[in-house]
């Protein structure tokens, strides 16, 4: 008893018949992904496209990633040093030497 299923001949140089669509197939959707200029982020945003060849349940494990990796990228952005911030001396008191002030107060006299 053969158990195997028949072996059909594809006559020589003919195709085999290519299988019907298969409707629950992933499928690519189609979006769009316009370069942002930064290659921390488009890099990201690139990989949103392995969605395209997985079922649906294998999406949010891509999802999660591309936002970690997006919060990872702003985080790094706001994590960064520049110059550092101009330090404000205070100008001249524009109130010294008028009577009243506190700089004219006799030494130990100032609350």
């Amino acid at each position: 008893m053969n158990d195997s299923a028949p072996q059909t001949e594809i006559p020589e140089g003919e195709a085999p018949a290519r299988p019907e669509h298969d409707p629950a197939a992933p499928a690519p959707l189609g979006v769009p992904r316009t370069p942002t200029g930064n290659a921390e982020v488009d890099a990201q945003l690139e990989r949103l496209a392995d969605t395209d060849h997985l079922a649906t349940d294998g999406h949010v494990e891509v999802y999660e990633d591309v936002h970690r990796g997006l919060r990872d990228t702003l985080t790094a952005l706001d994590a960064r040093t520049g110059p550092p911030a101009p330090v404000r001396h205070p100008g001249p008191d524009p109130h010294r030497g008028r009577p009243g002030h506190p700089s004219d107060a006799p030494y130990g006299s100032r609350s």
